[in-house]
């Protein structure tokens, strides 16, 4: 029997990224499937976040993945551009966000069509891995798109055409990652049991074992 886990994810998040390839692998290995499901990142989700965070939140997270990347031999870089706009000084997140709320719509169309994970690796490569300046420029994320069996013109348009129900998607998603213990990402959530953080793949997987979790 085919398992199945939630996968909460960002895409401003490094570490929701760097979880893509173990991710994969398992998804390639065992009989599961992951039902990755798109969040606006904190910065969105809880205004005044990075106002109230510690000085350190910031220079740890920039630290942590980094080394992360580098340990487990992912290619890694911060976006240029930032997918949030946001002041780097006060923090002040601003109120219109072309970049992250197209990127997480995107991910929800994706996801209504069961291909989210194939979808957002394709693109996550594209904002993280160092290949591109500008990932919001030229056909960057259409030839991603591609890659991956999408239309990014089409998608676009679509989402264009009726944004409001691609909201309520990434509205039910957030509910739904809330409601399941937790509120980073990325979250693996299984039989409502949340595992937080890329870290934590190793702990899903052998609770996925101890669930019958079979090889491919």
């Amino acid at each position: 029997m085919t398992l199945s886990v939630d996968l909460f994810f960002s895409f401003r998040s490094p570490f929701s990224y760097l979880a893509l390839p173990k991710t994969l692998k398992l998804v390639e290995e065992y009989d599961l499937a992951v039902n990755l499901r798109p969040v606006y990142p904190i910065a969105v989700r809880i205004p005044g976040f990075f106002k109230k965070a510690s000085p350190n939140f910031i220079r740890y997270v920039v630290l942590d993945s980094t080394r992360v990347a580098q340990h487990e031999g992912i290619p890694f870089r911060f976006p240029r551009p930032d997918p949030v706009v946001q002041d780097k000084t006060t923090f002040d997140v601003a109120a219109e966000q072309p970049y992250i709320h197209r990127l997480t719509r995107l991910g929800a169309m994706a996801q209504l069509e069961g291909r989210a994970l194939a979808f957002t690796d394709a693109i996550a490569r594209v904002l993280w891995d160092g290949s591109v300046a500008g990932w919001n420029e030229g056909d960057h994320l259409a030839r991603a798109a591609e890659k991956a069996g999408f239309d990014l013109a089409a998608m676009d348009a679509a989402i264009s055409a009726d944004p409001d129900r691609y909201e309520q998607v990434i509205t039910e998603n957030e509910k739904d990652h809330a409601a399941s213990g937790h509120w980073g990402v990325p979250t693996f959530v299984f039989e409502n049991e949340p595992f937080f953080g890329q870290d934590r793949i190793d702990l899903l997987l052998w609770r996925l074992q101890s669930k019958g979790l079979a090889k491919r």
